[in-house]
């Protein structure tokens, strides 16, 4: 699957994923972006102010204009395509249907998911492994599919590479 053909940006002050998840969350639901749509967070990196940017994608020119009409009545700096090729998909067909423990076939087939790489291994899992997703299942597009990175975890079961709760680095400093 490649991404949909209509995409906009939506600059952002924000500097972390959790954030930039909720907010793009919120953004979809305000403008009833369909379920069939995408969106992504991008890291930016450019000059002296890194942040997490958004992308909204869909397969309807007229639903992609709708929502770039409303959000820049708000405030927003919405700019046309998504930030780059490789974003962190937050919002994307399936991804409601990704609960409790799967195997990677499952995940795969109700879902935009093509494919699950894990970490450490050249080859993919067998389709009966596993997968606790732990409700939190961020998937990135690689080369054209969306690619979920994975670990291996108990009893020879996978998680998500990402976790929903991580620890702040120097937490305990």
């Amino acid at each position: 699957m490649t991404p949909p053909p209509y995409a906009i940006g939506i600059d952002t002050s924000l500097t972390g994923l959790r954030e930039a998840d909720d907010l793009l969350r919120d953004i979809a639901a305000d403008v009833g972006f369909p379920e069939d749509a995408f969106g992504c967070t991008h890291l930016v990196r450019d000059g002296d102010r890194p942040r997490v940017a958004l992308s909204l994608a869909a397969g309807s020119e007229a639903v992609v204009e709708a929502v770039r009409a409303r959000l820049t009545s708000q405030g927003y700096r919405v700019t046309e395509g998504a930030w780059d090729h490789a974003g962190r998909a937050v919002l994307y067909p399936g991804a409601a249907a990704l609960t409790g423990t799967l195997t990677v076939a499952e995940l795969v087939s109700r879902s935009a998911i093509e494919r699950v790489r894990v970490l450490g291994r050249p080859d993919g899992p067998d389709p009966a492994t596993r997968l606790v997703t732990r409700e939190f299942v961020r998937p990135q597009w690689q080369d054209g599919e969306l690619v979920l990175a994975a670990m291996p975890a108990v009893g020879g079961t996978l998680v998500p590479f990402e976790v929903p709760d991580p620890t702040p680095c120097c937490a305990d400093h």
